[in-house]
């Protein structure tokens, strides 16, 4: 216990913010609030107010060197309430978000004219925000710039959010109430250990996403301290959290809850998870870390470092035969890297899905594990595949109807007359469309990868290409085959 609280400590020194750092993200927020009110008053646009959020923000749950801001720009609904009269969720989403454009377009861009301020660009999620670069200390600052609806706590409770972000303000009112400083450096050391293990956010090497900073700041709220967290990490599948005082059976209960691998509820909104996109395979992870890190502490856990490029040679010879690579390479900048990776997670389902049985539900290439893993900066995509039964029989035994059914007996036997019978069924031996998995893929994803993404390499593991490829398997055979 001594020990772990020591490497605690020590990791802290290493990665809370300077206060030359809080000073510098002060002085931005500072800048932008004067500038944005300033536009706001000549083109006479209301708004409630202007507050960074997130972990640079009211949180101040921030590591080391991150100096991202997120500057949320309140708008008072009522004065917008009108033009949504008599609208079904979906078309006052529509027609919310013209609103938001419009505003984003004429107020926010135009408003961000002084030198400091590079790039203002309108960006697309699910809500439309903009994003600006500004240069400073030899740092350069992302900075998101996201209106919202300026909703009371109440509201939010009864009737949900308009927009997707209408929460986020809440949820860092909530943090900045209900953590102590002690327990936001908690949230610190937890962020750094996540990230160590490339395990957060939606750039995680391990699953579609990771583990995101709110469900870090909720998950030492609720077990009090780290060391109560990681010791009962491995509980966390079958305990779900829930700050609403519901049961288990309850929340299971919750149709949109039942396909979620964990489930922490949001303090702020009862019918989300916020555990919702953390993956299966992120959590059996960092499950194990946490183990190994708990049997043996060592400061080694927290330290990031890059994922390194496996050593074909070192896989064992039954191993390598079974690992196959699709390496590409992403040729329109302009395509969000969230998006590619989608597409990539999409197709490995398909291969996976296809490749595991054939059309007739007979075994085909056996047990199928992937994972997508991507260096955005560099445009580097790739999934890395592990087939159980690289090469099978030509042939294989297709089950028909029970011989008592009459009806569809005759039609198989019209059909194939060539059956047999057996087990009380009809039988018939089939040439497969594919005997080799390799050729399977190759035919299988032509007409499905994306045009913006150019095929680099696909083959066997052995013929692996490029530096990303090599980590892409690293990251398949160290940190998802052991666990799947």
């Amino acid at each position: 216990m001594a020990l772990i609280k020591s490497i605690f400590n020590e990791i802290l020194k290493e990665i809370i913010p300077t206060k030359k750092e809080l000073s510098i993200i002060n002085n931005i927020t500072e800048k932008l609030r004067k500038i944005l009110d300033e536009k706001a008053q000549q083109l006479n646009i209301s708004y409630t107010k202007i507050e960074p959020q997130g972990s640079t923000g009211i949180k101040q749950t921030q590591l080391k060197n991150d100096f991202d801001i997120d500057l949320f720009v309140g708008l008072n609904y009522e004065l917008y309430k009108p033009n949504y009269e008599g609208l079904s969720k979906n078309k006052l989403k529509k027609e919310s978000k013209k609103d938001f454009l419009n505003l984003c377009n004429n107020w926010i861009i135009k408003s961000l004219n002084p030198k400091e301020f590079h790039n203002p660009r309108l960006l697309y999620a699910e809500h439309p925000y903009v994003t600006v670069d500004y240069f400073a200390e030899n740092h350069k600052i992302k900075i998101d710039i996201v209106l919202f609806f300026d909703f009371d706590l109440e509201f939010i409770n009864t009737y949900g959010p308009v927009t997707a972000v209408d929460r986020s303000p809440w949820h860092g009112r909530f943090i900045k109430n209900n953590l102590t400083e002690e327990q936001k450096n908690e949230v610190r050391i937890l962020k750094q250990f996540f990230k160590a293990n490339h395990c957060y956010g939606d750039k995680s090497a391990v699953g579609k996403v990771g583990f995101i900073g709110y469900s870090a700041e909720l998950l030492v709220y609720h077990h009090k301290t780290l060391q109560n967290l990681f010791s009962n990490f491995s509980l966390l599948k079958d305990n779900p959290i829930d700050f609403h005082n519901r049961s288990i059976n309850d929340l299971r209960k919750i149709q949109h809850f039942q396909n979620d691998y964990i489930i922490i509820s949001d303090p702020i909104d009862k019918n989300r998870n916020v555990a919702s996109a953390i993956s299966e395979k992120a959590y059996k992870y960092c499950n194990q870390r946490i183990k190994e890190f708990l049997d043996n502490p060592n400061k080694k856990f927290f330290v990031i470092e890059e994922i390194p490029e496996i050593n074909i040679s070192t896989i064992e010879r039954s191993l390598v035969d079974n690992i196959f690579i699709i390496e590409l390479k992403n040729e329109n900048t302009e395509i969000h890297y969230t998006i590619n990776r989608d597409k990539l997670y999409s197709i490995g389902d398909n291969v996976k899905t296809n490749g595991e049985k054939e059309f007739s539900h007979a075994e085909r290439f056996g047990k199928i594990e992937f994972e997508v893993y991507f260096e955005a900066d560099y445009e580097n995509y790739n999934i890395a595949i592990y087939c159980e039964s690289p090469e099978i029989e030509k042939s294989y035994l297709r089950r028909g109807p029970p011989i008592k059914d009459k009806v569809h007996s005759d039609k198989f036997k019209r059909k194939n007359p060539d059956f047999f019978e057996k087990d009380g069924y009809l039988w018939i031996k089939t040439t497969r469309d594919y005997y080799i998995f390799v050729e399977y893929l190759k035919d299988f994803i032509t007409n499905k990868i994306p045009d913006n993404l150019r095929i680099v390499n696909l083959s066997n593991s052995k013929e692996t290409m490029t530096k990303s490829g090599k980590r892409s398997i690293y990251v398949l055979v160290n940190m998802v085959l052991p666990f799947s």
